[in-house]
Order: structure tokens, then C-alpha cells, then sequence
């Protein structure tokens, strides 16, 4: 039932892309002392599905009028476009460090719309 519901749905790729940011940043830190890595970040939420195509109305019925269903667009990993060290590696710790925080409240912003529309789904339905 809460999968056809777009708070959730919203929420779902909310926290799934703050999750693919994360695996990010750790290969990132991971990879801090290899020589020639190339640092990689994947854009903020906001800025991925701020340019996505709106989707119009919905059919939820087969007598709706017919609609054209857009999928969110995928996650780009961009490579980093900070000082290389001496041995080519472009990873910075205390960046990477500051992106780690970012992306938790991101999760964390995830998980509290999810938490609220369970509240108000509940509250809905009469039960608290």
C-alpha cells in the first residue's frame, strides 16, 4: 500500500542516493593514498532531481487521460575537480570528511519524511 504513495517513494530515493554518495566518499577515503586516484562525488540530491523532467498528471484509473511516465534520472559521478597532491591523488581527507557529514543529514532528512508520513498515514487511518 505505502509504495504507491509519492512521500514515500520520494523518501525511498532520498535515502538511496545518500547511500550511493556514502559508498562514494568511503572508495574515496579508501583509496586516499593510492597514487593517481582521482576523487569522485556524486551531486547532492536537490541538484539530481532539481533538472528531472515533472511528471504530469497521474492515471490512476484507465478512464484518466493517459500520462507519460518519467523515471528520476540516475546519479552521476562526477570526478573531483580539487589539487592533485604530489603523486597525483586528488582524494582531501578533511573534504571528504565534511561530504561524510553532508550526506548523513541528507539520510537523515530521508528518514525523518519517511518517519512523518507513517504519522500522518496513522493519524489518517485512526490509528496512533
Amino acid at each position: 500500500m505505502h509504495s504507491s504513495l509519492d512521500m514515500f517513494q520520494t523518501a525511498h530515493a532520498m535515502a538511496r542516493h545518500a547511500a550511493a554518495r556514502q559508498a562514494i566518499v568511503a572508495q574515496n577515503i579508501a583509496n586516499a593514498d593510492t597514487p593517481g586516484y582521482q576523487a569522485q562525488h556524486i551531486q547532492p540530491f536537490k541538484d539530481v532531481f532539481q533538472n528531472a523532467p515533472q511528471t504530469g498528471m497521474r492515471a490512476t484509473r484507465p478512464e484518466h487521460v493517459t500520462f507519460a511516465d518519467t523515471n528520476a534520472p540516475a546519479a552521476v559521478s562526477v570526478v573531483s575537480t580539487s589539487e592533485p597532491a604530489p603523486n597525483g591523488n586528488t582524494v582531501s581527507i578533511e573534504e571528504e570528511m565534511m561530504n561524510s557529514v553532508a550526506i548523513s543529514r541528507e539520510h537523515n532528512r530521508a528518514l525523518t519524511i519517511y518517519r512523518h508520513t507513517m504519522t500522518i498515514l496513522r493519524t489518517s487511518l485512526g490509528r496512533n
